[in-house]
């Protein structure tokens, strides 16, 4: 019992030394930018930061890159695709089969990690993905959420591979 009452008292100390270290940089911070000497990036140890890379992960919750929800992002991105604009409003099981080659030929030069953003782009457009391919391009999306980096390295710049 002597042990954990040793243990806990250990960190909390540790948490006041922690943040008693952090007021100190904040002041220092505060002092720096009431004078103009603070550099532009800058920032106070209290303020919570949060740096977004270019390119998502693939470990957390939402990443915007391969989510499929088009209220994820309004902005639409072309991908070299913008003929299939003349397909908007076209039923999925209504393409015909050289319809369904050409959405296929722009699904196989995407990269890997373009694809979620490609199907977002479709579905903002009005165009539905056709029948005939849209569950490849769903597995692609898939392995690609639950597939974690470090498992088989990264694919992340490899091209959709044929069947």
């Amino acid at each position: 019992m002597i042990i954990v009452l040793y243990l806990l008292v250990l960190i909390g100390g540790l948490a006041l030394l922690v943040f008693g270290l952090s007021l100190i940089g904040h002041k220092r911070y505060e002092k720096r930018v009431e004078e103009g000497t603070a550099k532009p990036d800058e920032t106070s140890p209290f303020e919570v930061t949060k740096d977004v890379p270019a390119e998502c992960c693939g470990q957390h919750a939402t990443c915007e890159r391969d989510s499929l929800l088009a209220a994820v992002s309004k902005e639409i991105i072309y991908y070299d695709d913008e003929e299939l604009d003349a397909y908007k409003g076209i039923a999925a099981n209504a393409y015909t089969d050289e319809q369904t080659d050409q959405f296929a030929q722009i699904f196989y030069e995407l990269k890997e990690v373009e694809v979620a953003g490609w199907v977002r782009s479709l579905q903002l457009r009005g165009i539905e993905l056709p029948d005939g391919i849209r569950d490849e391009v769903l597995l692609v999306v898939r392995e690609r959420r639950f597939q974690p980096v470090g498992e088989g390295g990264d694919h992340s710049e490899d091209k959709v591979k044929l069947p």
